[in-house]
């Protein structure tokens, strides 16, 4: 089965779509054509970027939600569906980061983030992979990272449970004209780890890539049927090794990275 046409699809819903690589999402999507859904917590600032991407010349639908409350991302599901308004597109991309240990403090931000970054995304692939399958076409893509294959707390494994998923999802749609592909971008030049309170100074800058790099990639892996999309080549050779490598060394390197961490 060939791959998507991604220039060639109607409407993107992005959820984060207001920062960081979300919003990289949006831009890119606005550029080659797309119209847009926008789903984020806060309203306010998804109307400003809203308007910002009115001015390219395409049509901009906010959704104000929070995708730890089921009702929320009930609603959000509920316009996947709606077969008047197809979405050809999903980027399921909202998330944050996860800056304690796990034996440290209240549970309250691990739970949540299994509510935003596992159930929300099993919710919302389904509800658009159903109504993708009956129109016969339609594209997943499930924000996931390079932290999935090694083993740095919670945030690893849950991200390690989006690649799967994924993977799984992109299985059962294999012939429909659907696909689904698992980004996996490394450290990424965004605000995302000072939200976490997660200060990286001891992290080389070779490490890190640029949102628009790795939006790019994605895209064109999309249009590649690729189920999984890693960004740049060091970390493609990065992903192979920790797939392949010994799990003790992998643990090795995990708190490693950890040790980086400066709080």
């Amino acid at each position: 089965m060939g791959g998507v046409t991604v220039s060639a699809m109607g409407t993107a819903l992005v959820t984060g779509g207001t920062s960081g690589i979300g919003a990289t999402f949006a831009r890119q999507l606005a550029d080659r054509g797309h119209d847009l859904v926008l789903v984020a917590r806060d309203a306010a600032r998804l109307e400003a970027v809203a308007a910002d991407l009115r001015t390219r010349g395409v049509g901009v639908e906010v959704l104000a939600a929070d995708r730890a409350v089921r009702a929320d991302v009930q609603r959000v599901a509920d316009r996947l569906a709606d077969p008047a308004r197809p979405v050809d597109l999903l980027v399921n991309n909202a998330g944050f980061g996860l800056g304690g240990r796990i034996l440290d403090g209240d549970l309250a931000e691990h739970e949540r983030a299994i509510d935003v970054m596992a159930r929300a995304v099993l919710l919302l692939s389904v509800a658009a992979a159903r109504a993708m399958r009956s129109r016969g076409r339609g594209a997943i893509v499930n924000v996931s990272s390079v932290a999935g294959f090694i083993s740095m707390g919670s945030y690893s494994a849950v991200k390690s449970w989006v690649t799967v998923f994924s993977e799984g999802l992109a299985g059962e749609l294999h012939g429909s004209g659907v696909t689904v592909t698992a980004l996996c971008p490394g450290f990424v030049h965004t605000e995302f780890h000072q939200r976490a309170g997660v200060r990286m100074s001891k992290l080389p800058e070779q490490a890190w890539i640029d949102g628009e790099t790795v939006v790019r990639q994605c895209l064109r892996d999309v249009a590649a049927a690729r189920v999984v999309s890693v960004p740049t080549l060091r970390y493609r050779v990065l992903v192979a090794l920790a797939r392949s490598g010994p799990r003790p060394a992998v643990r090795r390197v995990s708190r490693a990275i950890v040790g980086m961490r400066s709080r």
